[in-house]
């Protein structure tokens, strides 16, 4: 059994462990004290506000489920450690120097630095685009105005650009952005867009190249708990973490 440390107890992190059927989450950290405490009661882990002393613990991979910041404040200190570590947060990887001193890192360790499909599907597929370079990368996103603080009246695209660019101004909006660009070798396109009438978050994914050419859409159930959140994003770190004890592991 996969002993994790889960770095982060809200929404995403009560989901993977109210879910963790064949992962025993050993302790859990977030540095509000009652978060940590409350989490650990339910999955009868160990609640820790100090990092250090979490990273003492017995788990040999760390689950980020906190922020862009958390990555770019722990990433090394857990792969140092000799643990692997899940970035939900793959908007922390968009800026080009942390991303490649985490890297450096991670092989000075031996250790590797998994990222999960999150709010989209197809990831895997992608990968074929940093063998034969997609002409076409496009991510275009429509959410609901409140769930980016803002109102409007009609459907508006608020941002146009590469996704480097854009995680600056949304970072806890477009993580599947980088997430996109990681997967296919190179930086994808984005419009983001707020509509009234949307009801769900809304990832529609453009990709043309020599092989052919893709469209997905993904239309997100939000979480149960926190409609800011997308259930499938936590579903996808179950999976992961479901997939590196099964000896049938399909598309990876």
């Amino acid at each position: 059994m996969i002993k994790i440390g889960l770095l982060g107890c809200g929404n995403v992190g009560h989901i993977i462990a109210t879910h963790a059927e064949s992962i025993q989450v050993a302790a859990v950290f977030d540095i509000i004290p009652g978060r940590a405490e409350e989490l650990a009661a339910l999955c009868h882990a160990r609640p820790y506000t100090d990092f250090d002393a979490f990273m003492q613990e017995d788990f040999s991979i760390v689950v980020e489920a906190a922020s862009v910041d958390a990555v770019r404040y722990y990433g090394e200190a857990v792969l140092r450690s000799g643990r692997d570590i899940v970035v939900l947060s793959g908007g922390a990887l968009a800026d080009d120097e942390f991303r490649e001193r985490l890297i450096k890192v991670a092989r000075g360790a031996g250790r590797k630095i998994r990222i999960p499909s999150g709010a989209i599907i197809g990831l895997d597929n992608l990968k074929i685009g940093q063998v034969s370079p997609p002409r076409k990368l496009l991510l275009r996103t429509t959410k609901p105005p409140a769930s980016l603080g803002m109102t409007a009246t009609a459907r508006t695209e608020i941002f146009k650009g590469l996704a480097h660019d854009c995680i600056k101004q949304y970072p806890k909006n477009i993580n599947v952005a980088v997430a996109l660009g990681l997967a296919a070798g190179r930086d994808a396109d984005v419009e983001l867009w707020v509509d009234p009438a949307a009801e769900r978050n809304t990832h529609e994914i453009f990709v043309e190249g020599d092989f052919g050419d893709i469209y997905v859409r993904v239309r997100n159930v939000p979480s149960p708990d926190n409609p800011a959140t997308s259930y499938m994003a936590a579903l996808s770190i179950l999976t992961l973490l479901k997939n590196l004890e099964n000896p049938l592991v399909v598309g990876t």
